[in-house]
């Protein structure tokens, strides 16, 4: 019976073995043929955000190498060794020689001038010269702003010398033409720039005119004008009133070693112009240029402005020379402006801009006339040497071309 018991339990024990072995078999032949088998990467887990950063990205970033993790390490060690370059000073120029300075932009002059010495040496060859003919000269003359004395005088001597003369060659003609030019522009003026001061007080200048007559420029072009010369110079940044006024002549100053003495904007122009003469005694300067407003003359308070800073100037010592800057292309306008001027300070030179432009020879004629002062300076163009003294041979020479 035992026996009996023990092969029906060994029966079943077989069946189930037989049995696990067939759904394994099954489950076997249901799942897809596994990959082969290779070494598998290995990679570090994500590190951990820290307080206050984001979570780190799940797609994975490209690994860097070790030169690139150092390069900005690197760059920034040599951003702190390194230390900015410190501007460069401005290069110091060297202005062009004064001497015969006109009679090198002579071109400059003639192309605007030689209207009015053509048009008389015109007029002046016809064979007959009647009334006419006069009156044509004179009309000439009138429109460069001769004046109108000046222009009768220049006809009645024409007039004379034509009877005189008789037969007029072109060589006549010109030689007639330049020496009553000459004559009436004036030779006998002491046209130099007075720049001497005293033992121990440098030369003092002060430069005055209206608003766009290219004052401050002209301030900033005599300065070049004295230093070509061998002259140092002191600048007074006095024009308080025209916004950049003071650096546009600091500039200028900077271009040729001068130095620039300034205030405020909007600050007491006497008591600048005071400064730079005390600073230009200083320093041993040997002249002082003051470059002041640009003041309407209609502004009766901004000319007596004017007037106080020739006043506290005049502290240190006498003024040697005051120059009135005029636009020569403004005609009768500017003589309006030159009389009142006079009437302010005591004008002793006069300065004419833009003659190269479509002004009127003639204003050298009427200017000197109505101030009894020399023009001592003529502007023939927008470079910094264009400047130059003026002289009444070169001038005519231009006017009536060769």
């Amino acid at each position: 019976m035992e026996i009996l018991i023990l092969a029906v339990v060994i029966a079943l024990v077989a069946v189930g073995a037989i049995s696990g072995l067939v759904v394994s078999s099954r489950k076997k032949k249901q799942l897809p043929p596994s990959a082969p088998s290779s070494t598998p990467t290995i990679t570090a887990p994500p590190a951990e955000p820290q307080v206050g950063e984001d979570a780190a990205p799940t797609v994975e970033e490209p690994r860097r190498t070790i030169e690139e993790v150092a390069l900005p390490e690197a760059e920034a060690a040599e951003a702190v060794v390194v230390e900015p370059e410190a501007p460069a000073a401005p290069e110091i120029e060297v202005p062009e020689p004064t001497a015969g300075r006109l009679v090198r932009l002579r071109a400059r002059l003639a192309r605007s001038q030689n209207s009015l010495g053509k048009g008389l040496l015109t007029l002046l060859s016809r064979e007959h010269l009647d009334e006419d003919t006069w009156e044509e000269i004179e009309e000439i003359l009138l429109i460069a702003d001769v004046g109108v004395v000046p222009t009768q005088e220049l006809v009645d001597r024409l007039r004379d010398r034509v009877k005189v003369l008789g037969t007029r060659t072109p060589e006549d003609l010109r030689a007639l033409l330049k020496e009553e030019l000459l004559t009436l522009v004036g030779t006998d003026f002491d046209r130099a720039v007075k720049t001497e001061g005293g033992v121990d007080t440098p030369g003092v200048v002060m430069v005055v005119g209206v608003n766009g007559t290219g004052k401050t420029t002209t301030t900033g072009k005599l300065a070049r004008v004295l230093v070509a010369d061998g002259r140092s110079v002191v600048l007074g940044a006095a024009d308080t009133f025209r916004a950049a006024a003071a650096d546009q002549l600091q500039t200028w100053g900077e271009r040729v070693g001068a130095r620039t003495v300034r205030g405020p904007e909007g600050g007491d122009p006497a008591s600048i112009a005071y400064d730079a003469v005390k600073e230009g005694i200083a320093e041993g300067a040997d002249v002082v240029l003051i470059d002041t407003a640009g003041r309407l003359h209609t502004k009766t308070g901004l000319m007596d402005e004017l007037g106080k800073v020739k006043r506290v100037v005049e502290k240190h010592g006498p003024l040697d020379e005051i120059l009135l800057v005029l636009d020569a292309t403004t005609g009768q306008n500017g003589l309006t402006q030159a009389r009142v001027f006079a009437e302010v300070v005591d004008i002793t030179g006069i300065v004419l801009t833009k003659l190269d432009g479509t002004a009127k020879g003639g204003i050298v004629v009427a200017v000197q006339r109505e101030l009894g002062v020399p023009v001592k300076l003529v502007g023939l163009g927008e470079g910094p040497d264009d400047l130059a003294p003026f002289e009444p041979e070169a001038f005519v020479d231009a006017l009536i071309g060769d």
